[in-house]
């Protein structure tokens, strides 16, 4: 045993030297069966794992050159010691804190502004309507400064802070490149526009410009600050790798969505469900720490605004509807309206998708025509939203207050649920109790309990009608918008509407039918379920309602996935992000790779050690990002016969432009070591993106020289046999979080390329390999017409 054990170290020793005078004097026939198998194959691959990319000892980059931080003590970083692999360690968490503490901070303070902004509009109407000293057409100018603020905020400095930014994020964390999303002028613009947006009164909510701010910071945080002014701290080099940078931003997701609902638990079960692509348990960790800093800073800012420090800020500003004032008590016959809020919830989520769709369509034909459309359009939706939520109130007539309420009845400033507007003393008018008011007061209104007749059905239906046009026409403007408010406010207005019918046959009182609608259209049209399942029940307080709410969920979920896909999935259509779903096509099965790679252009592919013209012509030429490293007349295993190709692995086009920018050049073709490389490139150098070939000059000399690619290329890239089905590949592809993948082929033999194609996610995607194959198109016809 001990001699076997000295042979194997023996012989690893001389691999890791490269082979040398060791491998030529050993005698290819002394190999015995007690030998290590892996030992048998005369490694002529330069597989050193202390190599800069693709290794075990990489850390500058992410998804292709994946590490495991719980290896991080197995193996010598060569460099970095136990200690600073502990700081790498400790600094993540920080970060991690830090992402927490500034999201809390900064919705504490979002809400504030909001909140004393659309107090003072409130207050303005009121005194319209009953002092008659206000002009009405402070309330449009009021709201049309808001807007307009909003508007050019996003489209002079930040159009990428229009929209809630949750399908960017997703297609980030999917693999896709999605440029200018989290930079410093977005996170400004997204901050202001939100508080204008949002304090305009328009159908849209802070919930998903919350999550995208979270994103921005956690980004920035990793990233050292904005790319002109960034802190060149020692230990942030550390971070500057995707990774890194796609663990702090679901971080961040997570931390936003806490943000909005006061719910920990179900940001980060958001960001696990909807959000993320691909999970590890250290991932989970943070984001729970991060949510639960989350927590503990808003409840900190509520407890000092308690003191009315905060103006008109009296709840925080969050949606927190506590609904455990009333006894959940169901029986058997109650699971019939349950599941009819399902199924209702499931078609009208379609629906709303469907029509949003189109909606979005016409808005981006707008939208393309110009700034000054950009703006037209938002201020033309903002006067129609204001007209609206004046003039409809009078449609709705006066109830008397019933005198047995401990709330003051009616009320015409800023807070309380019984707003007089047009009635007499003594009378409120419902549906202005509704309209006058913030999106957040409008929903704990509808959730409220034990109040059977405070809204009549007439009103109730006007809103429900109200909010599906203005959620339908005002997502897609150029300001910040979220969708979890509006849906909410839709489905909790159908949901008293079917607790209203149901009242003399159900135990269930029509604030929770109110809870139950909203969840089933939030499910019909997000199709999210756990999340969405724990994030109401930290919202209402009430546990009782869990076996309800999930059978609802479930329900409108099914129901919604019969029609067309989540609204999420639907705009990433319509901005052509690259997304790849976690389900293949059936059809998919009966394709390979290899035909995929035979409908393509010949892969690229570069030597080992290459002419410097030979790269500039590449990189000037193509587009691609990685590229086939093949080394010929290697020296072969023994057995095989001479003359052989190999492949060493993928170099990326960020590295090769940092070659030709370092002038790494060599006046012959030879082999380098591992010192010389590392005292021209650092991982800093290596991890930096964004520089274009157009930006290098490089003379007639140098064009002859050579370039050692062998340093910078990534050993060990993710490959698959020609004969594998394009399903597998694009479940491997998306799994593992993979911009290239390699296709070798079936049979290795002289003549033979080591490599067939290099597929990336546009390659997978359904509608390019329908474009390029259309028998598969017919084929799929013929499936559903079956």
């Amino acid at each position: 045993m001990e001699e076997n054990s000295s042979q194997y170290e023996e012989a690893t020793r001389n691999n890791y030297m490269g082979g040398g005078e060791a491998e030529e004097e050993r005698d290819p026939e002394s190999n015995s069966l007690q030998q290590p198998l892996l030992l048998k194959r005369n490694r002529t691959l330069s597989s050193n794992p202390l190599a800069i990319i693709g290794t075990k000892v990489s850390h500058i980059e992410s998804l292709d050159y994946e590490i495991n931080e719980n290896d991080l003590f197995k193996h010598d970083w060569r460099s970095r010691s136990r200690v600073q692999v502990l700081q790498y360690v400790f600094l993540k968490w920080t970060l991690a804190f830090l992402v927490g503490l500034l999201t809390g901070v900064i919705a504490s303070l979002i809400n504030l502004a909001i909140e004393n902004i659309a107090g003072f509009k409130l207050l303005a109407v009121a005194r319209y309507v009953k002092e008659e000293s206000c002009d009405c057409r402070l309330r449009f100018v009021l709201i049309m400064v808001d807007a307009a603020v909003a508007a050019v905020l996003v489209v002079g400095f930040a159009p990428t802070a229009a929209g809630p930014g949750i399908p960017e994020i997703k297609a980030y964390l999917n693999g896709v490149d999605t440029p200018n999303m989290y930079g410093a002028s977005t996170l400004i613009v997204k901050i202001f526009g939100s508080i204008g947006a949002v304090a305009a009164g328009l159908d849209l909510g802070k919930e998903g410009p919350l999550v995208h701010i979270g994103a921005c910071l956690a980004s920035l945080l990793g990233q050292g600050g904005p790319d002109n002014y960034r802190l060149k701290w020692r230990w942030m080099r550390y971070f500057n790798n995707d990774r890194d940078r796609r663990d702090l931003i679901t971080c961040g997701a997570a931390s936003g969505v806490c943000a909005a609902f006061r719910s920990p638990v179900g940001g980060v079960l958001f960001a696990l469900e909807e959000v993320a692509t691909w999970w590890r348990s250290a991932l989970l960790w943070r984001t729970f720490f991060s949510t639960a800093v989350v927590v503990v800073v808003l409840r900190a800012f509520m407890e000092y605004c308690k003191s009315g420090n905060c103006g008109l800020f009296g709840k925080g500003g969050l949606i927190m509807f506590d609904v455990s004032d009333v006894t959940v008590r169901y029986h058997a016959m109650d699971l019939l309206p349950i599941v009819i809020i399902g199924v209702i919830g499931g078609i009208l989520g379609s629906l709303y998708n469907y029509l949003l769709h189109k909606v979005l369509r016409l808005y981006n034909l707008i939208n393309d025509k110009g700034r000054v459309h950009k703006l037209l359009l938002a201020l033309t939706v903002s006067i129609f939203t204001s007209a609206c939520l004046y003039c409809l109130p009078f449609l709705a007539g006066c109830s008397p207050c019933n005198p047995d309420l401990g709330e003051i009845c009616p009320t015409t400033g800023r807070s309380g649920n019984f707003k007089q507007f047009n009635c007499p003393p003594g009378y409120y008018n419902d549906l202005a109790s509704l309209l006058h008011t913030t999106n957040d007061d409008a929903v704990r209104n509808i959730f409220s309990t034990s109040t059977p007749k405070e809204f009549h059905p007439y009103s109730l239906f006007i809103f429900f009608a109200l909010y599906c046009i203005l959620g339908l026409i005002t997502f897609g403007i150029a300001v910040p918008s979220g969708l979890f408010l509006p849906i909410i406010l839709m489905g909790s207005a159908y949901g008293r509407l079917l607790g209203l019918a149901m009242g003399p046959y159900t135990n269930i009182d029509q604030g929770l039918y109110a809870v139950l609608g909203a969840a089933s259209l939030m499910a019909g049209s997000m199709r999210m379920t756990v999340s969405l399942c724990v994030i109401f029940l930290e919202l209402t307080n009430n546990l009782l309602l869990l076996p309800i709410t999930m059978l609802v969920l479930l329900i409108a979920k099914t129901v919604g996935d019969g029609f067309n896909p989540s609204i999420y999935e639907i705009i990433l259509h319509l901005k052509g992000l690259p997304f790849l779903d976690a389900n293949p096509e059936p059809w998919m099965r009966n394709l390979t790779v290899a035909e995929l790679a035979d409908a393509k252009p010949p892969v690229i592919t570069l030597c080992g050690v290459e002419k410097v013209s030979r790269i500039v012509e590449v990189l000037r030429n193509t587009t691609h990002n990685g590229f086939p490293v093949v080394d010929e007349g290697v020296v072969p295993p023994i057995g095989l016969p001479t003359g052989a190709s190999e492949l060493h692995g993928v170099i990326l086009r960020a590295h090769l432009v940092a070659v030709l920018r370092k002038k790494w050049f060599l006046t012959e073709r030879r082999r380098t070591e591992e010192w010389e490389v590392r005292q021209i490139f650092t991982s800093v150098d290596l991890a930096e993106r964004g520089r274009k070939i157009e930006e290098v000059t490089v003379t007639k000399d140098e064009m002859e020289m050579y370039v050692d690619l062998h340093p910078l290329t990534n050993t060990t890239p993710y490959t698959v046999v020609e004969s594998m089905s394009v399903a597998k590949a694009m479940v491997l592809f998306r799994t593992v979080g993979l911009r290239h993948m390699l296709i070798v082929p079936k049979y290795q033999a002289t003549g033979v390329s080591p490599v067939v194609g290099i597929l990336t996610r546009q390659d997978l995607l359904a509608h390019n390999i329908i474009s390029a194959f259309p028998h598969v198109a017919k084929s799929k016809e013929r499936e559903k017409g079956k």
